[in-house]
């Protein structure tokens, strides 16, 4: 899966720089749509563990093999036993 991102956006805001997204373990994922709010887009939040820490992807799909990734951070405990992880 190829990844991309807005290097303007990637101030590591989350402590977390979008680059490192690159990391993430989509296979052992649990995904779903983040319809929470109108995005003006179809939004998916993505929960894995990456280098033995609980992490969050948020994303959209640009094409079959590349995403876009908006948001990468550390997943709260609660999230990951909420999907089962």
């Amino acid at each position: 899966m190829d990844i991309e991102f807005d290097p303007a956006n990637d101030a590591a805001k989350h402590g977390i720089s979008l680059s490192e997204a690159a990391e993430f373990d989509f296979t052992a994922a649990v995904v779903t749509v983040d319809d929470r709010f109108d995005y003006g887009e179809v939004r998916f939040r993505a929960f894995a563990y990456a280098n033995g820490q609980g992490r969050c992807l948020v994303f959209t799909a640009t094409n079959s093999t590349t995403i876009r990734a908006i948001i990468y951070r550390r997943a709260r405990q609660k999230e990951m036993q909420r999907y089962g992880l």
